[in-house]
């Protein structure tokens, strides 16, 4: 998911000077949001203000087009919950240089729910892009995300970051939750929680999940190539090292760690669709002209949440770039974890559910459902597959079609696991060799 791979977008431009160029407009951005809430002030005085509200909407887009670094609040402090609004109380309970495991509890929901980490995706946006997905989760799920640490903020002393520190991630996030958890990886981890999920399985460990939901990720991508698969194998390996990465500058904490700026990969996500974007921001102006408030504000919050890109480790991206996109290791039985076989078939008291979007122009349609075919050891009973007509990459994991058809689905694939293996787990743990 959201993996810009650059449209033939290349630049030697060194993280410095943008981050030069970025000081300098920051002033003008910031002088036309002042202006822009001035214009706004004395709106519905006159008979037609359309011009003025059309120039206090020109200057909110210009003022708030711009990249930030920051992780925007989840905004989870409520939820509908057996009919009743019930608050959510975020925590860390687990952090690490990379990442931090966040719990959403609900301390007025006395039953225990099923136990459900989130796997966000590293790949230039933050886990809040998963909001919507959690705040659907939580009426019927206790529920935990991977919370993914921009590079820039990661001082060079915490050492490298690749697929392999990635996918450990996911055990030791896993270990945290407990025995009876459950997994749903959206994207681009979806390779990782497969084999995260896969050597836990293969060691026997307590702790793994007993029902893993893959959503519109890239088992194997060399089924029905999207553009960005075709743009992926494009270019060497070396290419994107040369062009794509850069070293963080010295005023951030993780100054001089090598990583794959937000900068260049916001570039990337645009160019994919420039036209679209283009129009969404002018659709935002003329509501503002016409007083449609509510529509603009919901194009400025999609925006704002848009344009908060984090920056990825340079050998995470790399190696997914690699092994993922262009060597296909998971598909062709070769992918390493550890210095040992990922192996799938290895997976036999998991649920196993994909999911994919019949007009997803990133993760296409065959690209997730792959993982059936390498997960061998489940019984038919514990495979699921639902392809969703009628949505494209986002609206897998977001939207009213994710909340109103998907997640049934995979809210009961969840109950499912837990009344078919989660009521055994002692008995099975019992019968199982030491």
């Amino acid at each position: 998911m959201l993996y810009g791979f650059g449209r033939e977008f290349q630049t030697d431009l060194p993280y410095a000077l943008y981050q030069t160029q970025d000081d300098l407009l920051e002033p003008f951005r910031a002088s036309a949001r002042i202006t822009s809430r001035f214009l706004r002030h004395f709106t519905g005085f006159g008979a037609d203000d359309g011009l003025l509200r059309f120039g206090a909407g020109w200057l909110e887009v210009f003022g708030n087009t711009r990249l930030t670094h920051t992780r925007p609040p989840f905004n989870l402090d409520a939820v509908e919950c057996d009919g009743k609004t019930v608050a959510v109380m975020e925590s860390t309970v687990l952090r690490t240089p990379f990442a931090s495991l966040v719990h959403f509890a609900k301390p007025e929901v006395r039953t225990p729910q099923p136990r459900v980490l989130v796997v966000a995706p590293m790949s230039g946006h933050f886990a809040t892009l998963l909001r919507n997905t959690v705040r659907t989760l939580l009426a019927d799920h206790d529920v935990f995300i991977t919370d993914w640490h921009s590079a820039r903020d990661i001082p060079l002393e915490a050492g490298p970051f690749g697929m392999d520190h990635y996918t450990r991630h996911v055990i030791d996030f896993l270990t945290e939750i407990g025995p009876g958890g459950h997994l749903v990886a959206v994207c681009q981890p979806c390779v990782a929680a497969l084999s995260a999920v896969a050597r836990m399985s293969e060691d026997r460990d307590p702790c793994t999940p007993i029902s893993m939901t893959l959503m519109a990720g890239p088992i194997d991508t060399r089924v029905n190539p999207t553009g960005v698969n075709v743009l992926a194998n494009s270019k060497p390996l070396a290419w994107f090292e040369q062009k794509l990465i850069s070293r963080v500058p010295a005023r951030h904490a993780g100054a001089f760690r090598k990583v794959y700026p937000g900068f260049i990969q916001l570039a990337a996500f645009v160019s994919m669709n420039q036209a679209r974007h283009a129009g969404a921001l002018n659709r935002q102006i003329v509501y503002r002209m016409k007083d449609e408030q509510a529509a603009a504000d919901q194009i400025s919050h999609f925006y704002e949440e848009y344009f908060a890109a984090a920056d990825l480790p340079a050998e995470f991206y790399l190696e997914t770039v690699d092994q993922v996109f262009q060597q296909h290791r998971l598909p062709r039985g070769e992918l390493m974890f550890e210095g040992r076989l990922v192996r799938p078939e290895a997976i036999v008291r998991t649920l196993l559910l994909t999911v994919e979007g019949q007009r997803d122009d990133i993760c296409a349609v065959g690209q997730t459902v792959a993982a059936q075919d390498l997960c061998t050891g489940l019984k038919p009973f514990l495979r699921h597959h639902h392809v969703q007509p009628g949505v494209g990459h986002y609206g897998v994991f977001s939207g009213h079609r994710w909340e109103e058809e998907i997640y049934p689905i995979v809210r009961n694939c969840i109950f499912q696991a837990e009344r078919d293996i989660g009521a055994r787990l002692p008995a099975l743990r019992a019968s199982s060799p030491a």
